[in-house]
């Protein structure tokens, strides 16, 4: 049966401009597992810079690691925040890894909001750290060899999300331009269920993939 042609309960359905479902298990899976790494290699930094370990590992730089996650920029970030940045990074990656195993493969039109708060946490932490490796390059003046393996991972993650969060947009403003609808779009939102909301999830799915 094509996709066309194929009943809006099925789920997992590959959804335009890909050629893929971008809620499928074969997509969110990685995230989850990338996520879980960078979370325990956030852990590993965390423990340094509260103190409980001696020394961060590092292959490469030395004792770059130490310097970094000791740095007056890391410590005028712990300042502000109350806590150490590495700390809010195994927060983040954990929070990745759950919401990205939550929901079914058609999330992205029954839980969009799902989808959405998933892409806020992985997109801007991804940001955050692409920001912190510049801070490595001209404000430190060293170099954190497991920092840039996490900001390596959250980049990749912001490129995996990237086509559900636009998925679910495209969905979102599909009701809204068919019906103008405040609350049909909350309803869309929050994932309820009718006949409008259903015909304009199959209208995304009718479009043709490049």
């Amino acid at each position: 049966m094509s996709d066309k042609a194929a009943p809006v309960d099925e789920l997992n359905r590959n959804v335009p401009p890909y050629r893929h479902n971008p809620s499928g298990w074969g997509q969110r899976i990685p995230i989850c597992l990338l996520a879980f790494i960078a979370a325990v290699i956030s852990v590993h930094l965390s423990l340094y810079q509260w103190g409980f370990i001696e020394n961060a590992y590092d292959p490469l730089f030395d004792d770059g690691s130490n310097r970094v996650l000791k740095s007056d920029t890391a410590l005028r970030m712990y300042g502000i925040l109350g806590i150490h940045d590495a700390a809010l990074g195994v927060l983040a990656y954990l929070g990745d890894a759950i919401l990205g195993l939550a929901g079914s493969t058609r999330r992205w039109q029954y839980r969009p909001w799902l989808v959405l708060l998933f892409g806020i946490d992985v997109i801007p932490l991804g940001m955050v750290s692409l920001v912190l490796v510049v801070f490595q390059a001209f404000v430190v003046g060293s170099w954190c060899f497991l920092c840039l393996v996490t900001a390596a991972i959250s980049l990749i993650l912001i490129y995996w999300a990237w086509d559900e969060v636009r998925v679910s947009l495209a969905y979102l403003l599909i009701v809204w331009k068919e019906h103008h609808n405040t609350r049909l779009l909350w309803d869309a939102f929050c994932g309820l269920r009718d006949d409008r909301l259903d015909a304009a999830g199959e209208k995304l799915l009718s479009r043709e993939a490049p």
